[in-house]
């Protein structure tokens, strides 16, 4: 873990057992008074206190078992010790993030499910290829962390790309763990098209939106126009053909949203109207915040290759981060859907800055 969140944590397991003293001694005292109210303050830091001694037993732990390790002979015992080692580190893993997300401020729009919409950008073919790229990252992603996933609406092109799509992803505080994948994703690698061996550039965009089913947002039906049409695209994996896919448009803002993947057209109707009812939340938001006065394209950005938020860059298989200044080379292993750490930062990176 990081060196100040390490910090953070320590001052907290100070102020917990600092309380855990007054409270013997106003007990010793009887003043019930005064301990409720150290109990009531104790309370706020108990479940991050609670992970943070564990994290620390874990890791004595495993120092121990280290040190036991470099004296073994005994193969069975080796085996073991190391099998504990490893259990161990999984375990501290999983706590790191719980420990994270004990810190952060909560936005009370985190804990909705999360919209995503995927472009493929600058870059033509290759860039709608990447696009499907950076969806099965996602899909991965989310499978792993408990997630669910939902294809609203898809727009297939040649040689297994997408020009996009727009799936929902479902679970306690899905906005939150998705929210700051929004913004201009940039490829380096060379295309499957590419007879010279050269290295292309290309651009998706992301962007991501909470879906609030619990509104005080009215829109009049007569801002709306509403169209159906036939599926559209070759087939696959992420979406079910129908013949009564539905468009609708919100006349005042211009913004569009469609479905085509569901069983019916009510469905896709329901469907679009949840997302077209995000999008608009969402644009209402960025024009209230006044230190972005940015509307939400804007703050997705074109999809021009100058603009970036993130850099996969497969020859050299890394992944940079342009906004935290992170390089991983682990390209690999991220497009398999291991976001974790590129996620936690972000959410800690961000949390500084907003404080």
């Amino acid at each position: 873990m990081e060196k100040q969140l390490i910090e953070n944590l320590e001052e907290i397991k100070k102020k917990y057992q600092d309380l855990d003293q007054k409270i013997i001694k106003e007990t010793k005292n009887n003043n019930f008074e005064i301990i409720k109210e150290y109990a009531k303050e104790q309370k706020k830091y108990q479940f991050t206190y609670q992970l943070y001694i564990k994290y620390l037993d874990l890791k004595e732990e495993i120092k121990d078992s280290e040190s036991i390790l470099e004296l073994e002979d005994d193969k069975k015992l080796i085996n073991e010790l190391k099998k504990l080692i490893s259990n161990n580190k999984k375990e501290i893993n999983i706590l790191e993030e719980k420990l994270l997300d004990s810190l952060i401020e909560k936005d009370p729009i985190d804990k909705y499910n999360a919209f995503i919409e995927i472009k493929g950008a600058a870059g033509g073919l290759e860039a709608n290829i990447f696009a499907n790229d950076l969806l099965d990252m996602y899909l991965k992603y989310a499978q792993k962390i408990g997630f669910k996933a939902k294809i609203i609406d898809l727009q297939e092109s040649e040689k297994k790309g997408i020009s996009y799509v727009n799936f929902k992803i479902m679970g306690e505080g899905a906005y939150g763990r998705f929210k700051y994948e929004s913004g201009v994703h940039r490829v380096q690698r060379i295309p499957e098209t590419e007879s010279n061996g050269r290295i292309h550039t290309s651009t998706a965009t992301v962007s991501v939106t909470p879906e609030l089913d619990d509104l005080d947002l009215k829109i009049n039906k007569s801002d709306l126009r509403i169209d159906t049409y036939r599926s559209s695209g070759a087939g696959g994996q992420h979406v079910n053909k129908t013949d009564s896919a539905v468009r609708i448009l919100h006349i005042p803002t211009g913004i569009i949203s469609s479905s085509q993947s569901g069983r019916s057209q009510h469905d896709n109707k329901e469907r679009a109207m949840q997302s077209l009812r995000s999008k608009i939340y969402q644009q209402k938001l960025d024009a209230e915040q006044q230190n972005l006065n940015k509307t939400k394209k804007e703050a997705v950005g074109t999809g021009d290759r100058a603009e970036k938020i993130r850099t996969y860059n497969y020859q050299q298989n890394r992944v940079t981060d342009h906004r935290i200044n992170l390089t991983l080379k682990k390209l690999d292993i991220i497009m398999s859907g291991d976001l974790e750490e590129f996620l936690n930062l972000l959410h800690s990176s961000f949390k500084d800055k907003n404080n």
